[in-house]
């Protein structure tokens, strides 16, 4: 009774030392995930975070099963005029928090499912290599905000 006693808490041990193990590795913190809503037969919408990688890293691709198809994509200006389009990945420097926001890297959801409510949940995967080639993979859910909540972009709040 004893060794089967001692050899469950060996057990419990290792497994919690793995959960910590498990902890360790996260190497990149999503903060402020978001998913703008839609209207009826409106096929596209966009997803929004911040991105904190704790060594350099790169955001490589970005799936969700309510989209057909997910690409990051970049808003820029040249010559006063805007464009969009995707990119292959985006740098996430050690340490420094990259904004996905409507005005510049940002998710595109294309090919949508059904509607995209607000009060709903869009789960996002997304996958980050870092520099030694090691690949994490975050599984984040996202709130839906109504079109119309741009909180992010309220500069009354500045003053």
């Amino acid at each position: 009774m004893n060794a089967a006693l001692n050899t469950l808490k060996r057990a419990v041990f290792g497994l919690s030392l793995l959960g910590l193990a498990f902890q360790v590795s996260a190497q990149t913190q999503v903060d402020d995930a978001w998913v703008r809503g839609t209207v009826a037969n409106q096929s596209a919408s966009g997803a929004f975070m911040t991105l904190t990688a704790d060594s350099d890293s790169k955001l490589l691709s970005v799936a969700s099963p309510v989209a057909r198809d997910v690409q990051i994509h970049e808003m820029t200006m040249k010559n006063d005029v805007m464009s969009m389009g995707p990119v292959k990945s985006v740098d996430l420097p050690a340490g420094k928090a990259v904004k996905f926001d409507p005005n510049g890297y940002h998710v595109m959801l294309m090919g949508l499912s059904g509607p995209l409510k607000e009060g709903d949940s869009v789960p996002l995967t997304l996958t980050v290599e870092n520099a030694k080639g090691e690949k994490e993979v975050l599984e984040v859910k996202a709130p839906v905000r109504a079109l119309t909540n741009m909180e992010s972009h309220d500069h009354s709040k500045m003053h």
